[in-house]
């Protein structure tokens, strides 16, 4: 298939068509495999910029992790709000530092979806911020980009939001760029909640060296065509515009599933702990089956944890969950 031209046709298509709200196109009218040769020949193949393996030479930077407004003091840690660089971009978070003599092992906390107009600085996850600083451990948990005070990035929702994985592998990155010396910059965990799940999963597989050991609660599909047939097209302006861009699973099937980690498992190095509960109403627990299938082939360090009853956010088998997360994060980050 002619990718060169279907780009150019596509572009052209959004833009007449009038279907759609128009989007910047910078992303695609810019790139290489859009574009011709002096001699007005078809430029080399690249690989697509909206793509994993795209994404595994991409160069990351993260920088200017800095400490703000002192949140919480408590007798076991200090809540700071913070900011750092996600390439061009800023990112607001917060960070927990446990008190006492360190430094501390580091945990970056990806946390789901929550509407934009409503999400407000370090929401998400706060049970697990508390839980694991008490626990001795750096908790950083980034808002990505769009979210409380950070920049925004207008083709967030057409990149399928990998822009998130970009600023968790930078806070990573910015914390070890940094000079505070309460952080144990060599031993570095995540831990991913539902679409957050997803976001550490990429972060796996396009940096596999990064981190050391990364938890999953209730994480998205791996199988990206799942994610958009579940939430996507509810969605009708924005499912128009990805189909408009990249065609549908069933006409594009190999763009998208050059977007689905689920097919490169193979690059995983880290141990891996999955959490899931049979009730949950928000991610079909099936996901995290197939998950748990696929990485038994590729990595012996995988543990899936089944919780009968337990919704989408634990709540009674909650205790469970946080000491198997914590004593994993332990055996890999503390030894």
């Amino acid at each position: 298939m002619k990718k060169n031209y279907i780009f150019l046709s596509i572009i052209a298509i959004f833009l007449l068509s009038g279907c759609v709200k128009p989007a910047n196109l910078s992303f695609l009218t810019n790139n290489p495999a859009t574009q011709k040769t002096a001699n007005n020949q078809p430029a080399e193949k690249s690989l697509h910029p909206v793509s994993l393996e795209a994404w595994f030479a991409k160069n990351f930077s993260g920088t200017g992790l800095t400490l703000g407004p002192v949140l919480d003091d408590n007798s076991a840690y200090t809540r700071y709000y913070i900011i750092y660089k996600s390439g061009e971009l800023k990112i607001s978070g917060i960070m927990n530092v446990p008190k006492g003599e360190g430094p501390f092992p580091l945990l970056i906390l990806n946390h789901g979806h929550i509407d934009t107009d409503i999400y407000t600085n370090g929401r998400g996850l706060k049970r697990e911020q508390d839980y694991l600083a008490r626990r001795g451990y750096v908790v950083i948990h980034p808002d990505y980009r769009n979210h409380a005070d950070s920049d925004k990035d207008p083709d967030s929702e057409l990149w399928f939001r990998l822009g998130y994985t970009q600023d968790a592998i930078n806070a990573v990155l910015a914390a070890q760029n940094s000079n505070f010396d309460f952080i144990d910059k060599e031993n570095v965990g995540m831990l991913g909640h539902s679409m957050g799940g997803g976001v550490t999963l990429n972060t796996l597989v396009i940096r596999p060296e990064l981190v050391k050991a990364a938890v999953l609660f209730a994480p998205v599909s791996g199988d990206y065509r799942k994610n958009f047939n579940k939430w996507t097209r509810s969605r009708p302006e924005t499912a128009g515009q990805i189909e408009q861009l990249y065609g549908t699973p069933t006409t594009n099937p190999e763009f998208w599933a050059g977007i689905s980690a689920i097919n490169y498992l193979a690059r995983i190095t880290t141990p891996v702990q999955i959490h899931h509960g049979t009730a949950d109403e928000s991610v079909p627990i099936e996901w995290s089956n197939e998950l748990y299938e696929a990485l038994q082939v590729v990595d012996d360090e995988i543990k899936y944890f089944v919780y009968q009853g337990e919704p989408h956010e634990f709540i009674n088998a909650w205790p469970q969950v946080m000491q198997r997360s914590v004593d994993f994060f332990d055996q890999y980050l503390k030894r």
